[in-house]
């Protein structure tokens, strides 16, 4: 499905954060969860991606069947790989996702408290874990969000921390 011309692609932040909001640490993740890897390479492939320079330049590379789409201030800023569009304000990079039905949102902290007030929808890893970072995802209101599917998964041997898939919806304006 794609939307009618002039209208505006569903956003959606896909984000692992620990309870406490912490999503990275130095530019990395501060944990390897392959079951959160899975879930975002399914939520993401075949759409386009939209982030923030330090979270491309962490990654190191465009991420496979999806339309990259960085965000940055800095107007001379030239990704080596010329398939990565470059925007530099919010409005900018859902004009270069083009006429698709939903925009997925995979960071940084900048990015995702830029997103989130015109953001539809959240697919969110709570990743059950005390960890030290310097990255943050913003709160989200009860008032605003509400939850509408949550699967638990139990730390293992390839888990180290116990986590929690949840996809929340921005509640209708009142």
């Amino acid at each position: 499905m794609t939307p009618s011309s002039g209208s505006r692609p569903v956003l959606t932040l896909v984000v692992a954060t620990t309870d406490d909001g912490v999503i990275g640490a130095q530019g990395t993740l501060p944990w390897h969860l392959p079951e959160d890897l899975k879930r975002f390479k399914a939520a993401t492939l075949g759409k386009p991606i939209l982030m923030g320079r330090k979270t491309f330049e962490s990654i190191g590379r465009a991420l496979p069947g999806r339309h990259n789409i960085v965000l940055t201030r800095a107007r001379d800023y030239r990704p080596s790989d010329s398939a990565i569009s470059v925007a530099h304000d919010l409005d900018a990079a859902l004009v270069a996702a083009g006429e698709v039905a939903e925009v997925m949102v995979i960071g940084g902290g900048d990015i995702y408290a830029l997103a989130l007030p015109q953001a539809q929808r959240v697919l969110r890893t709570r990743v059950h874990a005390k960890v030290v970072g310097d990255a943050y995802f913003p709160a989200l209101s009860a008032d605003d969000w509400q939850l509408v599917a949550s699967e638990d998964f139990a730390a293992d041997a390839r888990h180290a921390y116990a986590m929690t898939f949840e996809t929340l919806e921005r509640r209708p304006a009142r």
